[in-house]
Formats: C-alpha cells, structure tokens, sequence
C-alpha cells in the first residue's frame, strides 16, 4: 500500500501540470485571437484614408515616420477615438510578440519606441503611460507564455548559460522576486527578450512577472511618452534621452532597491534575534 503513494501522487502531479498546460495553450490562443479579432475590426471601422495619408499609415521605423503617423492619426482621433486607441494598443502588443521571433528584442527594437512615443502624442498623458505600460505587460506575457510552451528546449540548447546564469540569479532574490523583476525592467543589465522567454524556464511565475513588467517598464515609458508631447519639436530619436531623463531613470532604479535593501536588513535582525 505504501509504494501506491509516491505513484499517485505522481499521477495526480502529472495531472495538475497536463491541466496547467493547457490552461496556459487556452489562455495564449485567446489573446493572440482576441488581439488578431480586434485589429480586424479595427481596420473595418476605420475610415478610408486619403492617398497621401496611407503612405504614412505603416509603423514608424524613425522620427519622422513617428511624426507623420501621428498627424494621421490626429485627424481621425476625436471621431473615431475607440477605433484609434484600440487599434493602438492591438497594435503594440503584436509588434511585441512579433520582435521576439525577429529579433528576440521585445522592447528595443524602434518601432515600439516611437509607438510610445506617439501615444504621447494622441492622448492625455496618464492614459498613454497607462496603455504602454499595459501593453507591455500583456506582450511580454504573452511571449512568457510561448516560452512555457514550447521555448524549454530552445533556451536549454541556444542559451545554456545564460538560463543558468538567469536562474541562479532569480534563486537568490526568490524571496523578493517582484522587486527585483521590476529592477531588471528598469535597468539593462539584462535584455528583456531573456527575461521574457527564460522567467518561465526558472519558474517565474506569469502573476509576479505581469506585474513587475508593468511596472517596471514605466519609467523608461514615461521617458518615451513625455517626449510624445513634444513630438513635433523632435529632430532625431536620441532626442528622447536627456540628461533630465537619465537621472529618472538612475533614481528608480535605486528606488527599486529600497524594498530588497530594507527586506534583507531586516529579516536578518529578525534571525538573529
């Protein structure tokens, strides 16, 4: 009777992690349809555009795309301000999970940069720091969620040490794991296509990682959505980074520390006492 015990409990893991599975294959099939539904409507509803604006209706790749699309836009904002913003926001999420098969740079390849960029542009402030952040979290997790799938042995094989590297870092700061992936996002020790696809190989897990995505990637939004405001003053993208803007982002990234600083201080008063 005894030797039944380990084998069930095998059963009943084996079974747990089959439900789990496809749960997470349900839940990445709905957002990658839902998002792929909503830009088809979105280009449904949209109102035909006249031919010297459809030749600047495609993703920025410099300034002066961002610029150009953003004054299409702006025609068509205050009248079809539903259809704009959720087309934006469609938008931003698979240009996300797109860079990851292209370039495994989710969030430093240009176009998501001037996107940012131009929902500083489009719509009030908060609302557009609120969007990018989101859909940030939403495209990282879904490439978190490829990863799970089936990116295992891709890392295992590719990026052997890495992943290991990876993993013996998140081991040490397990115990305060959200601060630290919010540091990550903040700074560029790591690249974010490696925090993206190798967070499931070393059991992140999705709740901690949306959260600490979303945000840990508002300061260098913030950056990006201020500079939306003054689109039309910009001349180059490096223009976006400033001395001004450096020093916000090296203040949250310290900011970042406090907690794990604090925590470690004084859980180790707490042992010793």
């Amino acid at each position: 009777m005894a030797d039944t015990v380990p084998i069930l409990r095998l059963e009943q893991s084996s079974r747990e992690n089959s439900i789990l599975h496809n749960y997470n294959i349900l839940l990445l099939v709905l957002i990658v349809l839902c998002s792929f539904v909503s830009l088809l409507i979105v280009y449904s509803y949209f109102p035909k555009l006249e031919p010297n604006e459809l030749i600047h209706f495609k993703l920025p790749r410099n300034i002066d795309d961002a610029k150009n699309l953003a004054k299409v836009l702006s025609n068509y904002k205050d009248r079809y301000f539903f259809i704009v913003y959720i087309g934006f926001i469609v938008t931003y999420i698979l240009l996300i999970v797109i860079s990851m098969s292209n370039s495994l740079q989710s969030f430093a390849i240009p176009g998501s940069i001037f996107l940012s960029v131009i929902s500083g542009f489009l719509f009030p402030f908060s609302l557009a720091l609120l969007s990018v952040c989101f859909c940030s979290a939403v495209g990282a997790s879904v490439c978190f969620l490829l990863s799970l799938l089936c990116g295992r042995p891709i890392i295992l094989k590719y990026f052997p040490e890495k992943a290991l590297s990876f993993s013996n870092v998140i081991d040490q700061h397990r115990h305060h794991l959200l601060y630290y992936i919010i540091f990550l996002r903040i700074t560029p020790f790591l690249p974010n296509w490696l925090i993206n696809i190798a967070s499931p190989i070393v059991n992140v897990p999705i709740g901690i990682f949306f959260i600490g995505t979303f945000i840990g990637v508002a300061p260098p939004s913030f950056v990006a959505v201020q500079a939306g405001t003054a689109l039309y003053s910009l001349t180059s993208s490096s223009n976006i980074v400033t001395m001004k803007n450096l020093f916000v982002l090296i203040a949250f990234s310290l900011l970042s520390f406090v907690p794990i600083v604090l925590k470690k201080y004084f859980g180790d008063k707490i042992k010793l006492a």
